[in-house]
């Protein structure tokens, strides 16, 4: 993910910031909150001997990550359907409590700019309703040429989502953040609101204004990128544990949290040590990632 990815880090102010007005109006009392911690995909073959067992076949990597992963990016969607059999597939080799949240497709949303997108958004839709109840948030991410000029068109488009059909939206032009801000972007995050779209947080290193802390839903769907196991990247992870410990309290219903990192290398350690926090902060009750060939392959048998 190159997006916001700096080489030196050593200067940059990590600190998450407070929660923006909008957030508040999402909470309503405590409720029993699901965390699901993954990554953006389950192909990695650098991951044999420490996600997946070594000697696993490539068909059976979905099946591994599953048993010790909760949710995946379904990055690969984004520049290509896959036909329903494939998906049902997919569907088929994860536990019922595991959650696919599919990036809606490259033509929707830089090809098309969400203009005349309804074909390939009904394409879209159809084929991830596929994943049955294993599907989580779609999510929308806009290029960052998108910016609150075009709010009008980002709120025609949003309109236009079947009501049961649950997305949330990335944001990356500037001009949705900071403190003057047009009216469009107040409006928008009204109609996010209404509509029950949620949004997408990402917290990396040059693009600090992204980690916008503001939910619309009381689902939040964070996007943490690494910098190669960096000292700074622990104590990252620590602060979205006590912050996430916050909103538990206050009526955080779902989180999905996604770990990137440069070629996906460090990814399954940092997941380790998310998902260890979020049990020990928030009482997740998040099967351990154990990264010692994979689980070990007698515990994390195919049969």
């Amino acid at each position: 993910m190159d997006f916001g990815k700096l080489q030196y880090i050593d200067n940059i102010d990590f600190t998450l910031p407070p929660d923006d007005p909008v957030t508040e109006k999402v909470w309503t009392h405590p409720h029993p909150l699901a965390i699901r911690v993954g990554g953006t995909e389950w192909g990695r073959t650098s991951w044999l001997g420490r996600v997946y067992p070594r000697g696993t076949k490539t068909n059976n990597f979905l099946t591994y990550y599953a048993k010790q992963l909760s949710t995946v990016e379904g990055n690969t969607l984004y520049y290509g359907l896959q036909p329903p059999a494939v998906i049902e597939r997919w569907a088929s080799l994860v536990s019922e409590d595991f959650r696919f949240c599919p990036k809606f497709l490259e033509s929707i949303s830089h090809k098309q700019q969400l203009i005349n997108a309804s074909a390939d958004t009904t394409a879209f839709i159809g084929s991830v309703r596929h994943f049955g109840s294993k599907l989580g948030p779609s999510f929308l991410q806009l290029s960052e040429a998108f910016g609150p000029d075009r709010a009008v068109v980002l709120q025609d488009y949003l309109r236009g989502l079947p009501r049961d059909f649950r997305a949330c939206v990335e944001l990356r032009h500037p001009g949705w953040f900071g403190r003057n801000v047009p009216p469009a972007v107040a409006q928008t995050m009204e109609l996010f609101w209404e509509l029950g779209v949620g949004t997408v947080m990402t917290d990396v290193a040059g693009r600090r204004d992204v980690l916008h802390m503001r939910l619309t839903t009381p689902v939040a769907f964070i996007r943490f990128v690494t910098n190669g196991l960096h000292p700074l990247d622990y104590q990252r992870a620590d602060a979205w544990a006590q912050r996430i410990a916050e909103w538990a309290g206050k009526g955080l219903q779902e989180l999905y949290f996604f770990i990137h990192s440069p070629e996906e290398q460090t990814s399954p350690e940092m997941m380790a040590y998310v998902i260890d926090r979020f049990n020990e902060r928030v009482g997740a009750g998040l099967r351990p990632l154990n990264l010692a060939n994979g689980g070990q392959a007698e515990s994390l048998s195919l049969f």
